[in-house]
């Protein structure tokens, strides 16, 4: 990876890599694969065909088997650099606590709304009618919805789950449609094995119901008003539901997987005296990371949109 030209503090740079939202979940829906060598890097897409075409596999006493050849489609991709700046005053710095880190506690808080921008790409990437093949997605309207108790999830979802080449192992839903599916009343019953009257059903009873590994649920929140007006919350994830295959050992020249993110080197963060900060000048604070999110293959996913009113 290509040297700053800035100075990189190894302290700051520890911050940036650890540093985690607790409750935001792109990372855990496309998986970060081993870090590639150059921005620009290639990966394979494979024709789903040929891995389940019969090929005449009889052989003749003397005769040659046939032969096979395995194809993909080279594509190039390219991360894109994310960061921010933050300038503290040397006044700021002089006069913080024993043991507080100004500089520090402004990775910590460049890294989060680095995870946040993050978080409202993936969940546009996921939840877009767009990704997925015209086979592999529905929209749920009026009764059908999941906030109706006379829909059915549940032969929704299975119906889903089986359409799909491979079979999705993850649901990401957004936390308002998680919320009215785990009270539904058809959920409830087969979860906690009452006539589904009252209850909540417990994200790893659902996963058990559809034998999948995770219940990923969207709870972010960001704030779609400009800039100086009164603060908007949404949340990041909608009330939409998709099934996917995830395979966190993935690469991009090799396996199956719904989708990865492929990051370039690791997370920076450093810091350099700016004079022109305040009255005593002070430090100008960068951090933030390279990365690049990629659908690999979208028939092992399936897409429930409006899957609540």
């Amino acid at each position: 990876m290509a040297k700053a030209p800035f100075p990189i503090i190894p302290e700051l740079t520890g911050i940036a890599i650890a540093y985690r939202n607790l409750s935001m979940i792109a990372d855990r829906v496309l998986p970060r694969v081993t870090a590639v060598g150059t921005q620009v890097f290639k990966y394979f897409l494979y024709s789903l065909a040929q891995g389940f075409t019969i090929p005449d596999t009889k052989v003749g006493r003397r005769g040659k088997p046939n032969q096979v050849e395995f194809s993909a489609e080279e594509k190039e991709a390219s991360t894109t650099d994310y960061g921010l700046e933050d300038g503290i005053p040397q006044a700021d710095i002089g006069n913080a606590p024993p043991g507080i880190d100004p500089r520090a506690m402004s990775v910590e808080y460049i890294m989060n709304l680095i995870a946040l921008d993050r978080e409202v790409r993936v969940a546009s990437l996921v939840f877009n009618p767009a990704t997925y093949p015209t086979a592999n997605k529905i929209t749920l309207s009026g009764t059908s919805q999941f906030s109706d108790n006379s829909s059915d999830p549940i032969g929704v979802i299975s119906d889903a789950l089986d359409t799909c080449i491979v079979r999705p192992n993850v649901m990401v839903i957004g936390r308002p449609a998680f919320s009215k599916l785990a009270r539904h009343p058809q959920i409830v019953s087969a979860c906690l094995r009452n006539p589904g009257e009252a209850g909540v059903a417990r994200r790893q009873d659902i996963a058990a119901l559809f034998e999948l590994e995770e219940i990923l649920v969207g709870e972010a929140f960001v704030n779609t008003a400009r800039k100086g007006q009164t603060a908007s919350l949404s949340r990041c994830w909608g009330k939409h539901l998709s099934l996917v295959y995830r395979n966190k050992q993935a690469a991009p020249m090799r396996d199956v997987t719904f989708g990865m993110t492929v990051p370039w080197g690791a997370p920076i963060a450093g810091s350099w005296p700016d004079k022109n900060i305040g009255l005593r000048g002070g430090e100008m604070v960068r951090a933030g990371e390279s990365t690049c999110e990629l659908i690999t293959c979208a028939d092992a996913a399936y897409f429930i949109q409006n899957a609540v009113n």
